[in-house]
């Protein structure tokens, strides 16, 4: 399961827009995870995590972005008041 909303936080306030990108970085020792995002914050996305490879607080490695697409199936039963309308 993957987080309702975009990993990014921008004055205080968490993105509204739901995740359209898996990000992960992917080095000699594999790959890692480390957020989700929509299309509009791939680049400061990519810009933090520069910086935290510089600083040795992620691996260094390939900065991946994999497109997300929303699967619905019948076996899993909602409320209709937790539905997040686009």
């Amino acid at each position: 399961m993957f987080p309702e909303r975009c990993s990014i936080r921008e004055k205080g306030r968490d993105c509204p827009m739901p995740p359209e990108f898996a990000i992960s970085v992917k080095s000699n020792d594999g790959e890692y995870m480390v957020g989700v995002t929509c299309d509009r914050h791939k680049a400061a996305f990519t810009e933090k995590l520069t910086l935290l490879q510089k600083d040795g607080k992620v691996p260094q490695g390939t900065i991946n972005f994999t497109g997300l697409k929303p699967v619905g199936t019948s076996c899993i039963k909602v409320d209709p008041d937790e539905l997040i309308q686009l």
